[in-house]
């Protein structure tokens, strides 16, 4: 029987992450190749297309239920897709729930820091690195566009998330807001 076969067999013909069931293929969990079954999953397109660069936050709300899959494949992607996610506080909430076997945590920290690049890291004003769930402050007096308000100096920003959409830029709650920050504003704490 087929990789293939077996996954379709295995997740009665859906994705492994979200359920659909239309364009369905098979992707190796990093750093395995297709070899077998146990090391791919079954995804969707749109599951494929988002993995690398989680978009459609509430697309991701799927992994509440495929995070608790018996698949260790499964729980990888899982575990990786809410660990890009972690800036926003659902995922980060789920992430907190979830638990991995050890040797299934080492093959997820794995593929995840082979995926990492320098050309993703973000520096403060200061060059100082950023990471998710950092607390930060702003330098310089912002206007929000399309909020009506200023973000002032010295406001600090917690749990910043790094998945945001605009390079160079972090996603932060001021004023009970989420916004968009240019890193260049920003010192952290």
């Amino acid at each position: 029987m087929s990789i293939e076969q077996q996954l379709l067999t295995r997740s009665e013909q859906r994705c492994e992450l979200c359920t659909a069931t239309e364009q369905l293929s098979v992707q190796a969990v990093a750093p395995y190749s297709d070899d077998s079954a146990e090391h791919c999953v079954l995804l969707c397109a749109i599951c494929q297309q988002e993995l690398d660069s989680p978009q459609d936050q509430n697309h991701w709300r799927c992994l509440n239920d495929s995070m608790w899959n018996t698949e260790p494949a499964v729980q990888v992607l899982a575990w990786r897709t809410l660990k890009k996610l972690s800036g926003e506080s659902w995922a980060q909430d789920l992430l907190d729930m979830m638990y991995l076997e050890p040797e299934v945590q080492q093959w997820a920290e794995a593929g995840l820091v082979e995926e990492e690049d320098d050309s993703d890291v973000l520096l403060d004003s200061n060059g100082v690195r950023l990471q998710a769930g950092d607390s930060v402050t702003i330098i310089k007096d912002l206007d929000v566009k399309g909020a009506g308000f200023t973000a002032k100096r010295g406001t600090v920003v917690k749990n910043i998330g790094l998945n945001a959409s605009l390079a160079g830029h972090v996603g932060g709650r001021v004023n009970g807001v989420q916004i968009q920050l240019a890193v260049k504003f920003l010192k952290k704490v």
